[in-house]
């Protein structure tokens, strides 16, 4: 009796220890970013009412985005830290995170609870029920339980329903097998969604950990979208993806829809590639190092990220699952390893004359070398092979590249324009400072197109206002995301044991002294984009920075380019194209059920298959001048890759399938009839 006592006690007080260290170093990192924002940040706000109702917002819509687990009660239950967030941060009183870890791990479990009562249920799919749709914007918390449960069951049922349908486009043979089919899909889905609220348990490696990053980013948020908390494995991770090589075990993985992890694919020379034992759709069953171990069932794809980036776990044990049913544990060391993603190849397009063609990924550095070699340096590699090839003008594809490293921007404008200054930064104290290219001389000096889309953000944008500005290349596409400000990973504390934030700490402005930020770097040539309309801009972010100017610096602009004639010329053959015909009407399909969806019908199997059906057809037909579209000029790799790709079947697999979709791709083509047009202009004149 005494030793079970003093058993229940010591796990009491271990427990009750556990937690408080856990509240003070909820406290601690609270503190220490509060004053890393104030002095730090490129614009600071007060902490004070505005702040604390504009936290509380963030943070309630990050804990549930869809507003599906929490209800009305557990709202009105946090409105009492709605004014009083700014007095717990001034304060240093961290007691008020409790309860919303508490609540929300408490909906979870409870919906658990409700999902997993269904698979006792009858379900009725007779249409008693409706299925109401609306844009995001109209989602509300539930009333009660009642309307929970209500949710759920109509949930899994039209999954049910769609899954029935994704996997047999027939409707007569799926109502003849109705039954069997759903008494044979209803618990396999049941306990996918199970898994996925699992998954959302372990997000961060607990409830409370996601609770407390949530307020965190929240709050930095407030100040801007682009400032974000970091632990020291999600810093890692971010570096990493700026980075062309890192330590790794060359493995990239997938959450599959049964909620294992999946190797998709396997590094060339990577630790795991060399080792021999591991296939593609081999699944990770777990991952142990000396100290502790991660079951893989139910954790989402990035934890598993986060679990093998860790800098602590260099040696881990993958236990996996072969396809043949077979389990193998297998130790691998981390080796560096080239970041396939990050790297850039040379393509020939030829028509009319030749001409370059690069896709730049993203703005990737090495960080670990003293020089800093990345993206500007591979692409000036291949900028000489194709040189060597005699071509006539150049594209530089930036659409999806999201930025990264400034220096790299700056690197890479430099190698475009003879001298002068590039960018002018702004701190905030409101002092200056000009970046400038201070390298006499170009690399290449014949026609540029620049290529870019709405997701074309930060130092990618930087590089297409410079080469905006200077006349030297012409912008082709939509305009980008309007991200013109800087961030920096900095420590909570000197030993680092607190985490980081990434922090926006300058804005940077064009030589004009126009600033692009909320605004874009608006083409001088625009082409229909799918995206259009998206609002995926900085703009519609809550709390953005605003646009500003400052005063312009003296730079020596070259020549103005024909853009006039060039719009006119590219316009004719866009409203020729069927294939941008087909993007605009893609568009609209799009926005009207996605978007703009606002409706209802009821839950049945006829209604649930008109409607996939219909949308599905609809997207086929008017896809299909894009699927069926081939561009008139030829795709060619240059001497020196073409004596690379013959040493290896694997890439040139890989090789034929990207010569494939640049010549299938109709933003490339009309870039490169511009660019022979420019260069056409520019030898009548």
């Amino acid at each position: 009796m005494h030793k079970h006592l003093y058993i229940s006690l010591l796990l009491s007080l271990t427990f009750l220890f556990g937690y408080a260290q856990e509240k003070d170093l909820f406290c601690d990192q609270l503190q220490a970013l509060q004053e890393l924002v104030k002095t730090n940040h490129y614009q600071p706000k007060i902490i004070n009412d505005s702040l604390s109702t504009h936290v509380f917002d963030l943070f309630l819509n990050t804990l549930d985005e869809d507003k599906r687990l929490l209800i009305k009660d557990d709202i009105n239950t946090f409105e009492s830290d709605r004014f009083s967030l700014d007095d717990y941060i001034k304060n240093g009183s961290c007691d008020f995170i409790t309860k919303y870890a508490v609540i929300l791990s408490k909906r979870i479990e409870n919906s658990k609870k409700i999902i997993s009562d269904l698979e006792k249920e009858k379900f009725d799919y007779s249409g008693k029920d409706t299925l109401r749709f609306k844009p995001e914007s109209k989602f509300v918390y539930f009333k009660d339980n009642t309307a929970t449960q209500h949710y759920w069951s109509k949930r899994m049922r039209y999954n049910i329903l769609h899954t029935l349908v994704e996997n047999d486009s027939v409707l007569e043979h799926i109502q003849s097998h109705f039954k069997t089919l759903e008494a044979d899909l209803k618990p396999k889905l049941i306990q996918k969604e199970i898994c996925n609220l699992e998954t959302l348990q372990n997000r961060h490696g607990s409830i409370e950990n996601f609770v407390k990053e949530a307020f965190f980013n929240a709050y930095l948020h407030y100040h801007d979208p682009n400032s974000s908390f970091f632990t020291p494995t999600e810093k890692e991770i971010f570096e990493n993806s700026l980075s062309n090589n890192q330590l790794s075990f060359g493995i990239i993985t997938t959450k599959n829809d049964n909620g294992d992890i999946v190797i998709v694919h396997i590094t060339p020379g990577g630790a795991a590639f060399n080792d021999g034992n591991f296939e593609v759709n081999d699944i990770i069953k777990s991952l142990s190092t000396a100290t502790e171990t991660l079951e893989t069932y139910c954790v989402s794809n990035n934890d598993v990220l986060a679990f093998t980036v860790n800098q602590k776990h260099n040696t881990i044990t993958f236990k996996i699952k072969k396809q043949n049913g077979t389990i193998k544990n297998v130790e691998l060391i981390k080796t560096k390893t080239k970041i396939e993603e990050n790297s850039v190849s040379g393509y020939i397009l030829e028509n009319k004359s030749k001409i370059g063609y690069i896709n730049i990924p993203s703005f990737y550095s090495d960080f670990e070398s003293p020089n800093g070699l990345g993206l500007a340096n591979d692409v000036a590699k291949e900028l000489y092979k194709l040189q060597k090839e005699k071509i006539e003008g150049l594209i530089l594809d930036l659409r999806f590249n999201g930025g990264g490293s400034m220096k790299e921007a700056a690197d890479l404008s430099g190698m475009f324009i003879n001298r002068g200054p590039i960018l002018i930064l702004k701190y905030n104290t409101d002092e200056t400072f000009i970046i400038k290219d201070s390298n006499r001389g170009s690399l290449f000096t014949k026609p540029i197109i620049v290529l870019v889309n709405n997701y074309s953000a930060s130092a990618s944008e930087f590089f297409a206002a410079s080469m905006q500005d200077y006349n030297r290349a012409v912008i082709v596409g939509t305009t980008t995301h309007g991200k013109a400000s800087a961030q920096v990973i900095l420590p909570l504390s000197d030993d680092e044991t607190l985490g980081y934030s990434k922090l926006t700490v300058e804005k940077f402005y064009r030589v004009t002294g126009q600033s692009h930020q909320s605004k874009g770097v608006v083409p001088d040539i625009s082409l229909p984009n799918l995206y259009d309309g998206f609002k995926t801009q900085e703009q519609f972010e809550a709390f953005a920075l605003r646009n500003d100017s400052i005063h312009k610096v003296k730079f020596p602009k070259l020549k103005q380019l024909p853009i006039d004639e060039l719009k006119k010329q590219s316009q004719t053959r866009v409203n020729k194209a069927t294939p941008f015909d087909a993007i605009k009407n893609l568009n609209q399909l799009i926005f009207k059920n996605y978007f703009q969806l606002d409706t209802e019908y009821l839950l049945t199997l006829n209604n649930v298959y008109r409607e996939m059906t219909t949308y599905r057809k609809q997207w086929l037909k008017i896809n299909e001048p894009i699927d069926n579209h081939e561009s008139s000029f030829a795709v060619k790799n240059s001497a020196f890759t073409k004596e690379v790709m013959s040493y290896s079947e694997d890439k040139k697999l890989i090789n034929e399938m990207i010569l494939k979709d640049i010549k299938q791709d109709i933003y490339i083509e009309e870039s490169q009839a511009i660019l022979q047009d420019l260069i056409k202009f520019n030898l009548l004149n």
